[in-house]
């Protein structure tokens, strides 16, 4: 075969140039063939769409185009023309084929529809379908958008550790990390586990967020944000956990509660605009596979201003609705976590558009929080979205180090876990605030997946550590 360089998929559906010799590599989508001419659809990942190679069934060896079948990998050289048929400008007329790859007929993907389910159980091969393509190109142009936004901003990339000693949650709920031997743990009188002989000299975990490492970082150079892998133990089967997922989470000195909804509203349209300009055919395609209101949904998060709602008029709002008939799983009351159901109703029937609410109980949010002066609620801020509910949750820190250090005693969180975190407060401290992104939750709504286990290659969930 004679040596041309390779275009990708996507650069050659742009050419025009007729007549010239060009090589596209890829693997197969379909391939129909009669007595006059044969067409095969070839993809790289380049793109969602497919260019088309068209070859005379008298110019190849027979035996050869039995072997071109869905999921086989190829080489093609041949002339680009303008194309006849619909659905693209330029197709390629087939002069050699090489096969790098064959694949039988029971490769798990062929073209007929496969369901979720399925396909995850082929997370391997699942990456090489349209659908999973055009999800995983629009993760990148996230992270892409994501870094673009703050370095635009100026925000500094600041690398927190995945293994910790602390537990920024409270939760308990991580896994821990560890080159002891399981079977033969070395236990004090009381039963404990000694860690004198482990690998770090005490007990240590994945991560379950770098916003404590955060407000370091934010205390001495301004402002930061964290892009990285975080861990949660939490034994939750549904459509929106994952144990391994992806985190942003800036961190701002001298911010106020105002200038952190402003953040959080001007970043995540950032990010949604990011997708309508640079991901229209993948956008497209899922709009028209998927979720026909995609597109829809996204512009509208763009057109109006984010509501601002304080949890105790989300709390009346909901009541009354209660006493107007609408039923809910949950009951609705102050000083309650609001599960999915509420927040949807809020943002999707409510107002119909995306909510940052604020000022929570503070018994139900985080130690570090700041208390507001009614003694009772916090500067909490959660951006809650359309099908997402929960899609950002944030805060203005407490930086009094006496408030913050009654609020660790009356939760009982161990002193020798946070005296480095208390420091910050003790040594020049100064407002600060900050959110959490879950990267995966804005992948479900700019793709408009059902699943978060569909916006992840591979998805680590309870049971289940495959791939």
């Amino acid at each position: 075969m004679e040596k041309i360089s390779r275009t990708k998929v996507v650069d050659v559906l742009q050419r025009t140039d007729y007549g010239a010799l060009v090589n596209v590599k890829g693997w197969v989508r379909t391939h129909r063939s009669s007595k006059a001419v044969e067409f095969i659809h070839v993809n790289d990942g380049s793109t969602i769409k497919n260019v088309q190679v068209v070859v005379k069934p008298e110019d190849f060896d027979a035996d050869i185009l039995k072997q071109v079948t869905t999921g086989a990998c190829i080489s093609v050289n041949g002339v680009l023309v303008e194309s006849m048929g619909a659905g693209q400008a330029s197709e390629i007329q087939g002069k050699e084929i090489e096969i790098y790859g064959l694949c039988g007929n029971d490769y798990p993907m062929q073209k007929k529809g496969q369901s979720f389910e399925m396909m995850r159980k082929n997370a391997h091969l699942r990456l090489r379908t349209n659908t999973f393509g055009a999800v995983m190109r629009i993760r990148h142009n996230m992270a892409i958008a994501i870094h673009d936004y703050f370095h635009k901003n100026g925000f500094f990339y600041f690398h927190s550790p995945i293994i910790t000693g602390s537990d920024c949650e409270g939760a308990g709920q991580m896994f821990q990390v560890t080159t002891k031997n399981l079977y033969d743990l070395k236990k004090d009188k009381d039963g404990k586990i000694i860690y004198d002989d482990d690998f770090f000299g005490v007990q240590t975990s994945l991560t379950v967020s770098g916003q404590l490492e955060g407000e370091l970082g934010a205390t001495a150079l301004g402002a930061i944000y964290t892009f990285g892998p975080t861990f949660r133990a939490e034994n939750s089967n549904t459509p929106r956990h994952l144990a391994e997922f992806w985190m942003i989470e800036p961190e701002v000195a001298f911010i106020d509660l105002e200038g952190l909804m402003d953040l959080e509203e001007d970043f995540i349209k950032h990010c949604v605009r990011w997708a309508l300009d640079n991901c229209k055919d993948d956008l497209e395609f899922l709009n028209k596979m998927v979720d026909k209101t995609l597109l829809q949904r996204l512009n509208s998060v763009l057109e109006g201003s984010f509501v601002r709602l304080p949890y105790t008029e989300g709390i009346r709002i909901l009541e009354e609705a209660v006493a107007a008939g609408r039923k809910f799983e949950f009951p609705v009351s102050w000083g309650m976590d609001l599960a999915s159901e509420h927040e949807r109703y809020l943002v999707e029937e409510h107002f119909k558009r995306p909510v940052i609410m604020t000022d929570y109980p503070k018994d139900i949010k985080a130690f570090y929080m700041k208390i507001n002066d009614d003694g009772r609620t916090v500067q909490g801020t959660d951006v809650l979205f359309p099908q997402i509910g929960e899609i950002i949750g944030g805060s203005v820190r407490e930086e009094n180090y006496d408030k913050l250090m009654g609020e660790i005693e009356r939760r009982g969180i161990p002193f020798k876990d946070m005296w480095w975190y208390l420091d910050t407060r003790k040594y020049g401290s100064c407002p600060h605030g900050g959110f959490g992104l879950g990267f995966e939750r804005l992948i479900l709504f700019v793709t408009g997946m059902q699943n978060i286990r569909d916006v992840i290659p591979f998805p680590r969930t309870p049971k289940s550590a495959e791939f």
